[in-house]
């Protein structure tokens, strides 16, 4: 079993302590956001790891080797030249991917579980793992809870739409129609969360929580939206342009809490988070 860590976000949003350090070494609780991943997924028997680096990429490439990997064998991505979102910085990461992971056992068709470094939740990892099915594209940690971008899966729980309901954006378009993006009944109801009704009783909306767990053979179904996008795209992107064609299940955590450390405010409440993992 092989393993993805999103490490190469500028992480702007917890100036200004990433002016001075990435945000994977940003302190929480003792450890940093790296090492809470890392140690995550060595506790579930996940030894084999990808990290992708971007902003003061030798601090964590100096942090990694100071602290000999922490008992992993980790290989880095290295994104210094250019940042490539989520989907671009997965498939630049292939090679090092499908090679850390035959490495020992010579099996390339085992799944890769890819994290965000600055979500942390109580997943039970070892459930999310029974849940893929070799025979499909994947499986989707996603919540039921509020926010503005929602994936939409059907009664089988198979992605089939995404939308921002503060924009009425949908995708595809095919989707248009099933989702009534509430206007503003009042200037009161101008500063309120957006509102929306579906209209196909078979449709879900639910949160992405930035955790997923995928066939290698994503590499394979990637030409499409690097040709619509180029070397930089979003997972999300990569998701609806094979939903189609390729299935994608969504994973509903039970008794789900999960943490976006994204922000310098959130940083108190976050370590207690951490600390009651």
């Amino acid at each position: 079993m092989r393993a993805m860590i999103f490490a190469a976000g500028l992480g702007t949003r917890l100036k200004p302590l990433t002016d001075t350090l990435p945000k994977a070494l940003v302190p929480l609780a003792g450890k940093t956001l790296l090492q809470w991943q890392i140690e995550r997924l060595k506790a579930a028997g996940i030894t084999d790891i990808v990290v992708n680096v971007h902003h003061f990429p030798d601090m964590i490439i100096n942090y990694l080797r100071e602290n000999d990997n922490f008992g992993c064998r980790i290989a880095v991505s290295d994104e210094r030249d250019m940042l490539l979102e989520t989907g671009g910085g997965l498939r630049k990461a292939k090679s090092l991917l499908l090679g850390i992971g035959s490495r020992e056992s010579g099996n390339n068709d085992e799944p890769i579980l890819i994290c965000n470094v600055d979500i942390l939740s109580n997943i039970d990892l070892p459930t999310l793992l029974q849940t893929y099915n070799p025979e499909e594209m994947g499986v989707v940690v996603v919540s039921p809870r509020d926010t503005q971008r929602y994936l939409l899966f059907d009664e089988t729980n198979r992605l089939c739409g995404w939308t921002n309901i503060a924009t009425g954006e949908v995708r595809p378009a095919s989707l248009v129609s099933s989702l009534n993006i509430l206007p503003p009944t009042g200037e009161a109801d101008l500063q309120a969360k957006p509102t929306y009704q579906l209209q196909r009783s078979d449709l879900s909306p639910l949160a992405f929580s930035g955790m997923q767990v995928l066939n290698p053979r994503i590499f394979d179904v990637m030409d499409k939206v690097v040709a619509e996008k180029g070397d930089k795209f979003s997972l999300i992107d990569l998701y609806l342009s094979i939903a189609e064609k390729e299935i994608l299940r969504a994973f509903i955590p039970e008794n789900y809490r999960m943490m976006d450390v994204g922000k310098i405010a959130q940083l108190s409440e976050a370590e207690s988070f951490a600390a009651s993992l």
